[in-house]
């Protein structure tokens, strides 16, 4: 299993408690680099609307409803859709 598994595994079990670095290496993996703008990253998906991909940073953590959203999309390109 290697990090990104990991973390993944984490982010399922406590969404709230993921560090923004963590999230950001698992949303490279699965969505490539992000566009930045200010606080928010965004990154590209190969569908329009929601589930989106946007991450932000708040005092070294990801937000967890961010993070549900990037479980949701993750979960949308593994089931093929």
């Amino acid at each position: 299993m290697d990090s990104v598994d990991k973390i993944l595994k984490q982010m399922r079990n406590n969404a709230a408690n993921i560090r923004f670095s963590d999230l950001s290496l698992v949303c490279k993996k699965y969505f490539g680099e992000p566009r930045i703008n200010g606080s928010h990253h965004y990154y590209k998906t190969p569908w329009e609307g929601d589930p989106r991909v946007c991450i932000q940073e708040k005092n070294g953590k990801a937000k967890a409803y961010q993070v549900k959203q990037i479980i949701k999309a993750i979960e949308k390109i593994e089931a093929g859709e």
